[in-house]
């Protein structure tokens, strides 16, 4: 996965997540959208300055399992947070 974030002048973040065709089908690009989902649910506010964050999904998390997309999902939006300063 790689993620690219840029200021959104709110006070929280958005998320956008892509899944292209070269993940698979439809049924396939979905699943991975919906665990995607559950698990941005359960993360705190993330960077809490106001970014929109997309998740560029890559084919190795279509065969990833739950926990393995979890902690690769949480160290992406670990090293955002490291990276920004609130918008100016």
């Amino acid at each position: 996965m790689v993620v690219r974030f840029v200021p959104n002048g709110r006070d929280h973040d958005r998320y956008g997540i892509s899944t292209g065709r070269r993940l698979g089908g439809a049924v396939r690009r979905n699943r991975v959208r919906r665990r995607l989902r559950e698990i941005l649910r359960h993360v705190p506010n993330g960077t809490g300055h106001g970014w929109d964050i997309l998740i560029v999904v890559r084919p190795a998390a279509v065969d990833a399992t739950y926990g393995e997309l979890r902690a690769a999902l949480e160290r992406l939006l670990r090293s955002v947070r490291g990276s920004v300063t609130a918008p100016s």
